[in-house]
């Protein structure tokens, strides 16, 4: 090896090695644990738990980032929005050809946008599970979630199993969704 070539590699092994010193703030880790706290409020009510939603998910990093500037008012209960509509989104129908939605499937879905200072973790999930939201939360048709937040701004997308709310790409992507909720239902019969 030529001695560039040495130098080259040495200085790309240090930094690669210095990086992985360096701790690491993951945006996802508000999200996690809010789905978290959401899980457990969801479980002492005896309600499934809400897997997360890939699409979903896509579409609350984008709101999130769309409402990012707006002004932190805490009028929680009023701000749900049907997830069909996306109405109080400018940009709603390209964010959704962007997260590759179908929009025909995002009817039964709900967008719950919520403002707290600095995203305390505790005052997020009271926000979701002491106020008007709590209904949606508390709700068995939701099974599934994405979350997204930016700034002081943290935003929950849930989803339904069902065509009408899976927040699926295409019909594909709804048939093998479908698919796989009833597998379970369709084993049962099997072994019985």
């Amino acid at each position: 090896m030529a001695p560039k070539n040495c130098l080259f590699l040495i200085v790309v092994l240090l930094h690669a090695y210095l990086l992985l010193l360096v701790p690491v703030l993951c945006d996802d880790e508000e999200e996690n644990n809010l789905l978290q706290g959401l899980n457990s409020y969801r479980n002492s009510l005896q309600l499934p738990s809400l897997t997360k939603n890939k699409q979903a998910g896509c579409l609350a990093d984008e709101l999130a980032d769309e409402i990012k500037d707006h002004p932190c008012v805490q009028t929680v209960a009023a701000n749900a929005i049907p997830a069909g509509t996306g109405s109080q989104f400018l940009n709603y129908p390209k964010l959704l050809k962007k997260c590759k939605i179908d929009p025909n499937t995002t009817g039964n879905g709900i967008i719950l946008p919520v403002c707290v200072r600095k995203l305390v973790p505790t005052l997020v999930l009271t926000n979701y599970t002491r106020t008007g939201y709590a209904r949606y939360i508390n709700d068995s048709r939701f099974t599934g979630a994405g979350l997204g937040s930016e700034d002081d701004w943290m935003v929950v997308v849930l989803t339904t199993s069902t065509l009408g709310g899976s927040f699926a790409s295409n019909a594909v992507d709804v048939v093998y969704g479908l698919f796989n909720y009833f597998l379970p239902v369709l084993a049962s019969f099997f072994l019985v």
